[in-house]
């Protein structure tokens, strides 16, 4: 999340951070010197004054976390990464301003907090609010830019889901989701073989696009031939919708859009377990998949919140017809990180494994409006999703991630779904001073599910 508006006037431009040398590398040449990767676009992005950004993910636990052990575990695996034991240093050597990964020594007790809290045993509901505001409290401030971009804040306090938390703030130029996730995975190890990492599907490869192969024949030959065609028009008229969106065309007025200045307010971060088998039905029941169906969920909800509002605010009923709402869709650009590939990172081996930010961006429209059949968001979620699926958008957009900053902003709202298990998270960051009522908004995505469910069940 962004840094405090008194915290961004300082930070002009990215920290010149003197670490330590030896006499050797005090007279080695530039390019012996400055060796570090440097920091990917979308990166730098990250480290723009004014988009200051950050991932905080909590971790649960069935048992109060040892502080030692913990550390223990961190030291043999996580602090190995290169990432994770490096900090970006901007390189001015040879005339050109480069800003690049530099390796430091690591110091992992640096990166411990634990917070004072008051806390009572016999009250897991109020614990659940107190470890909320706590995390909320950390979108106002920042990591330590003099040492690696990261830290753990560990919470020993019963909630109704877990005995303790963890909670993990890193700053985004550490990599994207799909890496961060795939280098935790790569932290554990299988409970009934404690030396091998977790086994996990065949990871993705290919291309970002959906479309036929050719195979033999001149029917086939063609018929690849036309999807490239089709692949080329919707780039188009994606890039074309980008251009308008940058010279005219704007978001509907609504509770989601938010003010300025929201990138620098206080976010609150508010979550709902849902089943992943009712959104499984529900996938099979239409034949789409798992992600049409979270788009579906994702309009039903958000028109059930907005035609609310909207009904108590305004004495008309009627909800204003077109309402543009739209979100900028992160989408991973490349192969998953193989979970072997990040070990061997972390065991000191050399491996090919592609780890960062890569990512690109979608403009997605979700449809406010109440259907009488539910299963047709889903419908339009299915057809939304293969429209974007046959476009090279996101690839298009890699390189734009600061004039999608500008563009766009920071909305009051950002949405991540998480499954684990056969378990689902709705995780949302809302800013209070637009969105007091997130946990009704919660309510909403549980609720558009569960009439979604019924409908596909009959």
């Amino acid at each position: 999340m962004a840094g405090s508006p008194d915290e961004l006037h300082l930070r002009k431009r990215p920290l010149k951070i003197n670490t330590k040398t030896t006499p050797e590398e005090e007279t080695a040449t530039s390019a012996t010197k400055w060796e570090g990767e440097p920091v990917s676009p979308a990166g730098r992005l990250f480290h723009q004054p004014t988009f200051n950004c950050h991932i905080i993910s909590i971790f649960g636990f069935g048992t109060p976390v040892n502080v030692d052990t913990f550390i223990e575990g961190l030291e043999a695996t996580l602090v190995r990464h290169p990432r994770f034991s490096s900090i970006p240093v901007l390189d001015e050597s040879n005339c050109k301003k480069v800003l690049r990964w530099r390796p430091v020594e690591v110091n992992v007790k640096d990166h411990i907090i634990i917070p004072s809290l008051s806390s009572d045993p016999t009250s897991p509901s109020s614990n659940d609010q107190l470890v909320e505001d706590y995390v909320s409290s950390l979108s106002l401030t920042t990591v330590d830019h003099s040492r690696p971009l990261w830290e753990f804040h560990i919470i020993n306090i019963p909630s109704h889901e877990s005995a303790s938390a963890a909670v993990f703030r890193g700053h985004h130029s550490l990599g994207d989701g799909m890496s961060l996730t795939s280098l935790l995975l790569a932290c554990t190890r299988q409970s009934d073989d404690p030396t091998k990492p977790p086994s996990l599907p065949p990871r993705r490869a290919g291309s970002l696009y959906a479309g036929p192969r050719p195979e033999t024949g001149i029917w086939a030959f063609l018929l690849w031939i036309f999807s490239f065609v089709v692949l080329l028009w919707h780039t188009f008229v994606d890039m074309l919708l980008f251009v308008a969106s940058m010279l005219f065309l704007r978001d509907t007025e609504t509770p989601l859009k938010g003010h300025k200045g929201v990138e620098y307010a206080r976010k609150r971060f508010v979550h709902r377990t849902i089943r992943l088998d009712d959104v499984k039905i529900v996938k099979n029941a239409m034949g789409c998949t798992v992600n049409d169906v979270l788009v579906g969920v994702t309009s039903a909800a958000l028109s059930r919140y907005l035609y609310r509002k909207h009904c108590e605010t305004n004495d008309e009923k009627k909800f204003p017809r077109n309402t543009r709402v739209r979100s900028t869709l992160l989408v991973n650009i490349r192969p998953t990180p193989g979970i072997h590939d990040l070990a061997e990172m972390m065991e000191g081996g050399k491996n090919n494994a592609k780890y960062g930010n890569l990512i690109g961006y979608m403009m997605l429209r979700f449809p406010i409006v109440i259907h009488e059949d539910p299963l047709d968001y889903v419908r339009q979620g299915k057809a939304i999703a293969a429209r974007k699926k046959n476009s090279l958008e996101a690839v298009s957009t890699y390189f734009s991630g600061k004039l999608i900053l500008k563009l766009f902003g920071i909305k009051a709202l950002t949405l991540h779904y998480q499954s684990y298990m056969n378990t689902m998270k709705v995780v949302m960051a809302v800013d209070d001073s637009v969105i007091s009522d997130s946990h009704q908004l919660l309510d909403d995505f549980v609720e558009s599910l569960s009439i979604i469910r019924i409908a596909a069940e009959n």
